[in-house]
């Protein structure tokens, strides 16, 4: 059976909070990555978010601009 380990960091007036270095070294978090917070059925996992692609979205943000019309927006509106 896996042991467990608590872990406890606490909250500042700005609501951050510093992740263990268990944890970081864990799920392999440095600095400047991105955590996601995962609520089902009143429990939350802390996951490390995939990096994006900058230059990925960037370029393809480009060719999101067809649908930003006037006449778009009426027609999609109800949608």
């Amino acid at each position: 059976m896996a042991r467990r380990k608590l872990l406890v960091s606490r909250v500042t007036k700005k609501y951050q909070a510093t992740i263990p270095q268990d944890v970081r070294k864990v799920l392999k978090i440095a600095q400047g990555d991105c955590v996601a917070f995962e609520i089902e059925s009143g429990q939350v996992v802390l996951k490390k978010a995939p990096s994006l692609d900058w230059n990925y979205l960037n370029a393809v943000a480009e060719t999101l601009g067809e649908w930003e019309s006037v006449a778009d927006e009426e027609a999609y509106r109800d949608l």
